[in-house]
């Protein structure tokens, strides 16, 4: 049905104005007292597919990656669909509009999506308040929330500690775990943040804006991950995963938008990516050991990609362009088959996959 619906109409539409539409369909299903509820039993997660990451309670491995819901409008729309956690973002320091349209477009023979965006985003002091009002409420404190925080684009690079420590200031205490995007090709400079000279004060002081925030506030300590690019030589992943234990982080987010490509400007995702994306993951395992988190991401279109991503070691998967191509139906069919396997588990292999 989704199908036939995305041919005749979806696809004929600008994709931005596409998503637009179908963000603010889930956004009103989710206001109605009565709908949400049933909805949100149709395609709940199975109850074996729960896992304990974080020391917080996730209802499935699988969860909606950053660039959907940029500003947190929709964290409890998106969880109703089946999602086990959302990641908003990607945030920044200050508001910014973005790159000019068009911005988004599909590649409909690879069923991907390539975009360059710009990390358009009402900026961190927004998106906080709005994340402190979704936690003030019993409901939206039940619910999994990362938070994927990047560079204003008009902050120089030699200043971006300062732009992500004080969206991490802001959003640390709202967030079940942060994510430092120095990965996106879609603020100039950017991917030149992946090198360890830039990234370790990036982190130092993420991590210390992070920590001050929540102590204020009385609450744990954040967990705080990098997420990396497909596009990293295999040299440069193993220099971020030996910063990233040396500094303490919680784990790695692998992987973003890859620039392998000739179709103009802007990152691929989708399906060409996935299988650098599961190469990053395996060896980001084989580096970081068998404790820290990582998030495997791209390329995650059936149940069978996201088992790969596990497979080769982890912790947590996310989709995304999968949303746009499948349907709505989409999250619920990679958390149950995700929790089959799971069930399938002896308890002892459950406990040493979480």
């Amino acid at each position: 049905m989704y199908r036939l619906l995305f041919d005749l109409v979806l696809r004929r539409m600008d994709p931005e104005r596409a998503h637009v539409v179908a963000f603010a369909l889930i956004r009103g299903v989710a206001r109605v007292p009565l709908l949400r509820p049933l909805v949100a039993r149709v395609f709940a997660p199975p109850a074996q597919g729960e896992v304990q990451v974080f020391g917080r309670r996730f209802p499935s491995r699988f969860g909606l990656a950053a660039g959907f819901d940029k500003d947190a409008v929709g964290v409890a729309g998106l969880t109703m669909l089946g999602f086990g956690f959302v990641e908003v973002g990607t945030v920044t320091a200050k508001a910014q509009p973005g790159n000019e349209q068009p911005r988004l477009w599909r590649v409909l023979d690879q069923r991907a999506l390539r975009n360059r965006m710009g990390f358009n985003n009402e900026g961190s002091a927004d998106v906080a308040a709005r994340l402190r009002r979704l936690r003030a409420t019993p409901a939206g404190r039940r619910l999994v929330v990362g938070v994927n925080i990047g560079k204003t684009k008009v902050t120089p690079a030699e200043h971006a500690s300062v732009d992500y420590a004080t969206s991490a200031g802001r959003l640390a205490p709202y967030a079940d775990y942060l994510v430092v995007n120095v990965s996106s090709p879609n603020t100039p400079g950017l991917r030149d943040l992946q090198s360890v000279e830039a990234l370790r004060p990036i982190l130092e002081a993420t991590r210390v804006a992070a920590d001050e925030a929540t102590v204020k506030a009385g609450k744990p300590a954040v967990p705080l991950l990098v997420k990396i690019a497909p596009d990293l030589s295999d040299e440069d992943v193993d220099a971020v995963a030996e910063l990233a234990a040396e500094l303490g982080l919680e784990g790695v987010v692998a992987v973003n938008t890859t620039i392998a490509h000739e179709l103009g400007p802007g990152g691929l995702s989708g399906p060409p990516v996935l299988a650098r994306g599961l190469d990053v993951v395996a060896r980001l395992r084989s580096r970081l050991g068998p404790d820290a988190v990582i998030i495997g991401v791209g390329g995650i279109t059936t149940p069978a990609d996201a088992r790969e991503y596990v497979a080769v070691g982890a912790t947590l998967v996310q989709g995304y362009t999968g949303l746009i191509y499948e349907g709505p139906f989409w999250p619920a069919r990679i958390t149950r088959a995700l929790g089959a396997d799971q069930a399938r588990r002896s308890p002892t292999q459950r406990k040493a996959a979480v």
